[in-house]
């Protein structure tokens, strides 16, 4: 499940399409938690078959993002806040170490990646669902440019997690735009190569994000 950005939802099999049209709107909360998931009529309004979208249904149990109870049905997962501290720990572990590998690790492509995101932040100001999905967007870029898939799978998977904490106070954290627009900095340090630095600001987006979540519950 590598790369598997909001963005570029055209590309891989019916399946892995599925999964990340269902993916965001179950991190953006589109589909609320504990709403029953039926895979027919998601299948319906998505326009693709049953089949990639009970393969998709599958993989997002294992993302934790849904549940299945036997003779009960599927839903999407409740957000529990008792979680946050949890994510938390996980990525205040791993942002870092994938700052520092980014930094040390893209390429051109990567760069070139990077640097038009870097271009994008400093021209948004929207504080809803759209600057949510350019942060998840920034995030999987810098994911990507580890070169290292088992983290970025796991990356992917914790970020989605904190994302939806976010989206549930989404309403009552409207400074929560400026925590967007750090990314910035953080974008520049790893295309200057400078792996402490992203390092560092990495851990700090990490502890401002939940601080921010930790003061309004």
């Amino acid at each position: 499940m590598t790369s598997s950005t909001v963005a570029g939802q055209g590309h891989g099999t019916l399946a892995d399409r599925a999964y990340r049209a269902i993916s965001d709107r179950l991190v953006t909360l589109r589909i609320r938690p504990g709403e029953p998931i039926n895979d027919e009529r998601i299948a319906t309004e998505l326009g693709f078959g049953r089949t990639p979208v009970r393969e998709a249904l599958k993989r997002l149990e294992g993302d934790r993002l849904i549940v299945s109870y036997p003779r009960r049905g599927t839903f999407a997962t409740e957000v529990q806040i008792a979680d946050l501290g949890y994510l938390s720990e996980v990525r205040q572990q791993l942002e870092p170490l994938a700052a520092s590998l980014a930094a040390q690790r893209a390429g051109e492509d990567d760069r070139g990646v990077l640097n038009r995101l870097s271009a994008q932040l400093a021209d948004a100001s929207d504080g809803g669902t759209d600057l949510i999905r350019l942060d998840m967007t920034v995030h999987r870029a810098i994911y990507a440019a580890t070169r290292n898939p088992y983290l970025e799978d796991t990356l992917v998977r914790y970020d989605n997690l904190a994302t939806r904490i976010w989206c549930l106070f989404l309403d009552r954290l409207p400074a929560l735009a400026g925590h967007v627009h750090e990314h910035g900095p953080l974008l520049r340090a790893i295309i200057d190569r400078d792996a402490e630095k992203a390092a560092a600001l990495a851990a700090g987006h990490v502890e401002g994000f939940e601080a921010a979540i930790r003061g309004v519950i």
